[in-house]
């Protein structure tokens, strides 16, 4: 499994910008960031990026991933589709805060066409601070992952 300060990241083209920002978020922040591409502008396909942050979460190659496209819906999609993923797409801090509160998110999905760059460092911030609550939730996570 992934060391505890590292996390894997992954965008497409539409969200590329926004990826490199809050990589180097991360990394003044400590962590060890595993950046599985995109490496720029040009257009690509965003499933093969949700594919690979998704697969290495899935396996347990890290605990905690982000990923990012236009909107987050695509890649949204692509990660859920794996088993023992919870993806979460969000836009406002009390949904990433939720989201790990209530289903334990493992990946935080954010779009690069909706949210700017402050309110991304909020989120991410929000998201890796908070602990899952456990308990009443535990038996509705295991029951997703079942």
């Amino acid at each position: 499994m992934g060391q505890d300060n590292s996390i894997i990241i992954g965008c497409d083209h539409a969200a590329f910008e926004l990826k490199e920002k809050i990589k180097k978020y991360l990394q003044d922040k400590g962590w060890q960031v595993i950046d599985v591409g995109t490496t720029g502008p040009e257009s690509v396909n965003y499933v093969d990026y949700g594919k690979k942050v998704a697969g290495a979460v899935s396996r347990g190659e890290f605990s905690k991933g982000i990923l990012l496209c236009g909107t987050g819906l695509g890649m949204s999609m692509v990660a859920n589709r794996f088993p023992k993923v919870r993806a979460a797409l969000v836009s406002d801090v009390f949904s990433a805060k939720l989201s790990r509160v209530h289903n334990d998110s493992n990946i935080l999905v954010l779009g690069g066409r909706i949210i700017g760059d402050i309110l991304a460092f909020e989120l991410v911030q929000t998201w890796l601070d908070t602990e899952f609550e456990g308990g009443r939730h535990l038996k509705r996570i295991q029951d997703i992952d079942n």
